[in-house]
């Protein structure tokens, strides 16, 4: 965690405003929960392990480009919220097009680069993962093993996936961070293995 930090409002409202309407009528898969939920989650954590106003304003946006509007989206955010906003987000980003590429090579793409990307993307990378492996935890402890019918991959994959990031983040995250993170994959590993 780091030292005290002031948001600068303006940007963080425009951030919040924009990701409310990228994602109006989107719910967390499987669920009725409003989908916005998870990008002020990730925006809580990011604020929670140290993140500055840019990538506390980029966890609110990070699936803005994916979900909401692809590179059109990308340019928005670059001029309408700031271009290290939007070049934390475009790190976050796996898919640009609708339909997306096929979750293997997406995914596979997607690993490889996360070395290369700055702490603050790690940062915003982290948290997401940590509230979607939290919300995996809480499925899978109150649906069992059919809570994962819900994913495009097999759960084989996911446990692929979500070590290979951990493993291309953990030393460019804070310490505690990359500690909840490892703990929550451990608590998804039974499931997923």
């Amino acid at each position: 965690m780091g030292s005290c930090m002031t948001l600068n409002e303006g940007r963080f409202a425009s951030a919040l405003r924009l990701a409310r309407r990228a994602h109006e009528g989107q719910y967390r898969k499987g669920t009725s929960t409003p989908y916005i939920a998870h990008p002020l989650a990730v925006a809580a954590l990011a604020l929670h392990y140290g993140a500055d106003d840019d990538a506390a304003s980029a966890a609110l946006l990070h699936d803005t480009v994916e979900d909401g509007g692809g590179r059109p989206m990308l340019e928005r955010i670059r001029w309408g919220i700031g271009e290290r906003v939007a070049a934390i987000v475009d790190g976050c980003t796996d898919a640009y097009v609708t339909p997306k590429r096929p979750w293997e090579e997406r995914k596979q793409a997607y690993v490889a680069r996360l070395p290369s990307l700055p702490n603050a993307t790690k940062l915003v990378i982290a948290c997401d993962k940590l509230d979607n492996l939290r919300a995996t935890n809480d499925d899978l402890r109150s649906q069992g093993r059919r809570a994962l019918a819900k994913f495009s991959a097999p759960p084989p994959r996911l446990h692929w996936y979500y070590n290979e990031c951990f493993r291309a983040i953990a030393a460019g995250i804070p310490f505690q961070l990359a500690e909840r993170l490892r703990e929550e994959l451990r608590a998804v590993d039974p499931w997923l293995a």
